[in-house]
């Protein structure tokens, strides 16, 4: 890679995203430019290939292309429309100086990226700063067309906190999901290894993940292994159940390709649960027909976490969206019964 430089992370420069260190060293370098470069190998880490999601650390060295990334000031973001400045901040569950929770609604992505349009919740930051003079940061992520909790950190080094959280699997998140079928048995964990199988287009459009055997993690390239905990809270004549889910791992996709992987895919997840046309009145698909929305019914209920500056244990809980909500009401479940984590409660 002739012409390339390189640049050493300093000294509590580190503990961060590959891509948040990059824009902070070279303000204005796109996000779309650096998973570019990231494909093709052009960024590294210490040497090796890297994704803008790898965390750098004090210490290490960063390959960079040849390309003009002279340092420059950031435009100045786009003010979001007032629509969607009253969305999102309609969405704030929850605020202190230091931490922000949404109730992020479902088609709303986190962040931008191929085929995910202009309104994220990352370009709508803008409307979060609150008297502010920095944007709050994304700390985690949820699928687009998944609703629920969401966490936005105020400043750099509350997002470092609350990451180092997540990756020490300290911070515990409890999903909702309605899902075709029974699942037997009721209560059960779920460790299928997972792999990215190759999208559509250019930017990997349409990407999903392949269960795997934890057997055959060696013989296949990118793959991780991944652990899931269920429960079933209520079932509607063994057609439809409600479950609860708790990730162990938090791998891309991972309760959409586990349950449908056991044969329960989650009610309107077409990716991993085939179209309604594809299953037609046997309820074994990832759409019910009738009354109930063909949308994805898969919601983050509640986290719980060690707040990182005052060290308190906070649960944050967010109520369902409209469209699972009917099927709640059709169905007949009361989400105000189940414990707010019901495995420690059936434990």
């Amino acid at each position: 890679m002739n012409g390339a430089s390189e640049r050493q992370v300093k000294p509590g420069e580190g503990d961060q995203r590959l891509d948040r260190w990059l824009k902070k060293q070279f303000p204005g370098l796109g996000q779309g430019r650096i998973e570019k470069g990231c494909r093709k190998g052009e960024f590294r880490i210490d040497g090796a290939r890297a994704k803008p999601s790898d965390r750098v650390e004090d210490g290490q060295t960063i390959r960079i292309p040849p390309l003009d990334l002279t340092p420059r000031a950031p435009a100045a973001p786009k003010p979001p429309a007032r629509a969607d400045e009253e969305m999102i901040q309609a969405a704030v569950l929850w605020k202190d100086e230091h931490i922000i929770a949404l109730n992020k609604p479902p088609g709303l992505p986190s962040q931008g990226g191929s085929g995910q349009g202009s309104t994220h919740v990352d370009g709508l930051t803008p409307a979060l700063m609150f008297g502010y003079k920095e944007r709050p940061k994304l700390v985690h992520r949820l699928d687009k067309d998944t609703s629920g909790v969401l966490l936005l950190a105020r400043t750099d080094r509350v997002a470092r906190r609350l990451s180092e959280g997540f990756r020490h699997r300290a911070t515990r998140k409890i999903y909702w999901a309605a899902v075709a079928g029974a699942p037997l048995p009721r209560k059960a964990s779920i460790k299928f290894a997972l792999a990215k199988m190759p999208g559509r287009g250019k930017g990997g459009e349409g990407e999903k993940m392949r269960a795997l055997h934890p057997n055959q993690i060696a013989e296949v390239e990118g793959a991780k292994r991944a652990h899931t905990d269920y429960i079933v809270l209520e079932n509607a004549g063994q057609r439809l159940s409600w479950v609860a889910l708790t990730p162990i791992t938090g791998r891309t996709h991972q309760l959409r390709a586990h349950m449908a992987e056991i044969g329960h895919p989650i009610l309107g997840d077409g990716k991993y649960g085939g179209s309604g046309q594809e299953n037609l009145g046997d309820g074994w698909g990832a759409s019910a027909g009738g009354a109930l929305s063909r949308k994805l019914h898969l919601h983050a209920r509640s986290i719980t976490f060690e707040h990182p500056v005052t060290g308190a244990i906070l649960t944050l809980t967010a109520p369902l969206p409209e469209h699972m909500q009917r099927t709640w009401d059709f169905l007949g479940w009361d989400p105000r019964e189940p414990a707010v984590d019901p495995f420690e409660d059936e434990d």
